[in-house]
Parts: structure tokens; sequence; C-alpha cells
């Protein structure tokens, strides 16, 4: 019984991998032609009708991975903090990062409830065949990161001008301050000071605010647990993620930390650290709380 169990998940796991590679396939494809457009039109009427045309291929994209994700299996959702975003908004994001799953578990609770999530990415990305236009035509902002100094003055100036649209369109930009996905051997590696949390890396973060701070509503802090175990992506593929825990907390942006330099400040740089890790420490604090065991009359039957 348990090996045709197993069997079954990993038919699920081949019928969804097909699903999600078809998606992305067709709706990748499908923007290729307004993404030319856009690519070879100056800024019009008839451009911002492609943002419209694209934006909803993204979406479209985001709500089949929503549908063949409760096909697999039922999730048990448990979201807490969305009630009161706004699509009409910018929002400046983070979460925890644990596994690849994160990024569809985020793209799902956020669907329709803020604007379309954008990633920075790292300049070379954009002439990655297709993916890299698709990105561009998205309008995800492309970073410049070599180094300090001037470098980082001129890395600041470019990754700007990449913004300078978000500025009358409501946006929201994501940054994972731990910088690569949690494991264990990373955290024994780390030796970080939390135990469900890698350190925070506040680079990305303050050229974030370097270039938006001012425009942006709120800093949404999300945490992602997994109360079962961290899922890897064949695990959500193929059904085994029964239980998610999301809660979102928007928080206000201190003034000081839209204003300041990162790269010539000792001051700004310490008040940034310590915000980060004011809200690292709560966030561990909250994990520790979901996966603590319940009282005996709450145990799981």
């Amino acid at each position: 019984m348990k090996q045709a169990g197993t069997i079954w998940q990993s038919c699920k796991g081949c019928i969804a991998s097909m699903i999600l590679g078809l998606n992305t396939v067709v709706v990748f494809s499908s923007m290729m032609p307004f993404a030319l457009i856009k690519l070879f039109l100056p800024p019009s009427a008839l451009r911002r009708s492609m943002d419209t045309a694209l934006n909803a291929l993204a979406q479209t994209w985001i709500s089949i991975n929503g549908w063949w994700m409760a096909m697999m299996q039922p999730i048990e959702w448990r979201v807490s903090g969305i009630d009161t975003l706004e699509r009409k908004a910018w929002y400046l994001v983070s979460s925890n990062h644990q596994s690849w799953v994160d990024i569809l578990v985020l793209q799902k609770v956020f669907a329709g409830r803020i604007p379309f999530l954008k990633f920075f990415l790292k300049r070379e990305l954009m002439y990655v065949p297709l993916m890299g236009l698709a990105w561009w035509a998205l309008d995800f902002p492309f970073m410049r990161r070599s180094g300090g100094g001037r470098n980082f003055a001129k890395d600041l100036a470019a990754t700007r001008k990449s913004c300078e649209r978000f500025r009358s369109i409501p946006t929201s930009v994501i940054n994972f301050l731990e910088g690569t996905r949690r494991t264990p051997a990373k955290h024994e590696a780390q030796q970080s000071p939390y135990r469900h949390l890698l350190k925070p890396k506040v680079g990305g973060l303050a050229m974030a605010l370097a270039v938006m701070g001012e425009q942006f509503d709120s800093y949404l802090d999300v945490t992602i647990v997994y109360p079962r175990g961290v899922p890897s992506f064949w695990d959500l593929l193929c059904g085994r993620v029964s239980e998610i825990v999301v809660q979102v907390r928007a928080l206000p942006i201190p003034e000081t930390l839209t204003r300041g330099s990162y790269d010539a400040d000792a001051g700004y740089r310490r008040q940034l650290n310590d915000w980060v890790q004011q809200m690292w420490a709560e966030k561990d604090a909250s994990i520790e709380r979901i996966l603590s065991p319940k009282d005996d009359g709450d145990q799981p039957r």
C-alpha cells in the first residue's frame, strides 16, 4: 500500500511538472510579441497597453500555478496580515527563504492583493535568452553590484535609472535578506545566532532603500513556515505539502533609512543593521512559536 502511494505521488509530480512546464512555455512565449513591441516603442499609450497585456499574462501564470498546487493536494493555508493591503500602493517585501517553494507561496498569497512582485536581478541576467527579455518587459529592476566607493555610486545611479518608472506605477519589490536558501549545513557554517534563520545581509536592502526608499508605503515583513517540514520543490509537485503558514507584518520604514548612504555613512549602516536585527529576532521567535509543540489538549490526532 505504501509503495502504491509513493508511485501515485510520483505520478502526480510528473503531471504537475508537465503542467508547470507547459504553463511556462506558453505564457512566456506569448509575452515575446508584446515584449518586442515594447522594446522598440518610445513611451506612449500603446506601450502602456503592452504593459497591461504583459502583466495579465504574468498573473495568468501565477493563477495556473495556484490551480495545479491545489489539485495535487489540499493545502491548509494559515495566512495572516494581508487583509489591509492595497493593489495601488508601493511595498518593499522581504521574507525568510528555505525552499524554491517560497517563490510560488509568495506569488499565490499576494496575487491580486498587492502589485505584481518584482525581484531585483543582477544585470547579467538581462541577457539570458527569452527569460531576460521577459523580465525586462515586466519591469524587473536590474542591479549592478561591483563593489564600494565610486563603483557603488555608479551602481546606484544605474539601478535608480532602471526604477524611474516605479515612481508613477504602484510597485512591489522583494528582497530575500538571507541571500540564499537556509539549510542546516549553511546555518551551521554561519554559526547563525538565530535558531531558524541565516544571518541577514542588508546590502541589497540598502540599495532598494537608496533607490526607492521614500516611495515605499510600507515594509512587508513576511514569515513563511512549513510546520510539517521544509519541502523540496519536488515535494510540492508530488502533493506532499499539507500545511503552510504565512504571516505578514506591514511595518513603517524609518524616515532616516530612506535618506542615508550605506556606503559612506557608518551611522546609517549601524541603524539599518539594528533595524533588521530587531525584525530578525522577532521573526525567529515567531517561527519558534509556530513550530513549538502545542499543549496536550491541542495535539493533532
